[in-house]
């Protein structure tokens, strides 16, 4: 797509230098908008999103942000870029309250700024706002996730990765999410989710990849992944239909 805020491009990255995971993954998200990646186990998937975050090394290719490239740039430099990150699991200091955690993500703001991003993120989560001194521990999970998402979004980002932010939850709790993330493109973030959850997520999202085996394998609008037969059977769970022999002539 053209005008795109965020370009992946032929992205070479795993954990280990002889050892690739992504073989060249390629992929975009435009400002305001959801872009979901699906696929198996093992597809590289989360690797995608953490070669992004700077959090696993990238070999070849290129990941550019505005233009600018940001490949194997050092985690922590990347909020000042624009880019936050969320990951599945130890994504909240549960020992610190709901204002606290906050706080950290408005650790380089100026103090006046910094209250002017809580009061915003308290008026996009009320129900964080009315647990605000409360230990991060004894949140539900669903807001667990809010306080996660609310905190990296405190710094203004222009991208958001959001790896498997339904795990674990109830499906009314993760529609609940769902919807939130939908909201954060309404605000003009743009999001690159990764779930597991793959139809409930393309049915927030504009775009999808699907990656197999750390390859792209399909790209296109949500709607039309989701609606693909030979797709939905093996990645969303639904059977694909059943052929019955035509009856031959003269029977019956």
């Amino acid at each position: 797509m053209s005008g795109a805020l965020l370009r992946a491009e032929g992205v070479v990255a795993g954990y280990r230098p002889d050892s690739p995971i992504l073989h060249g993954v390629s992929a975009e998200v435009g400002r305001g908008e959801v872009v979901t990646i699906i696929g198996p186990n093992g597809a590289g998937k989360s690797t995608l999103v953490k070669a992004i975050a700077g959090l696993v090394a990238v070999s070849d290719g290129s990941i550019r942000l505005a233009g600018n490239e940001i490949a194997n740039t050092p985690a922590h430099r990347l909020p000042a870029r624009g880019v936050a990150y969320v990951p599945q699991t130890d994504n909240v200091f549960g020992t610190l309250t709901v204002h606290e955690n906050l706080r950290l993500g408005a650790a380089p703001l100026p103090r006046r700024a910094a209250a002017r991003r809580f009061d915003a993120a308290y008026a996009a989560f009320p129900v964080l706002g009315e647990r605000r001194d409360r230990k991060a521990h004894v949140l539900s999970g669903g807001q667990r996730q809010m306080l996660a998402l609310a905190r990296a979004l405190v710094p203004e980002p222009e991208l958001i990765l959001l790896d498997e932010p339904t795990a674990g939850l109830a499906p009314r709790v993760a529609a609940e999410v769902l919807a939130l993330v939908r909201g954060l493109a309404a605000r003009g973030v743009a999001v690159l989710m990764v779930e597991q959850n793959a139809r409930a997520a393309l049915g927030v999202s504009d775009r999808g990849y699907v990656l197999v085996e750390g390859r792209n394998r399909l790209e296109g609008r949500a709607a039309e992944i989701a609606a693909n037969a030979d797709l939905g059977a093996v990645f969303l769970g639904r059977r694909p239909p059943v052929r019955r022999p035509a009856p031959r002539a003269g029977a019956g």
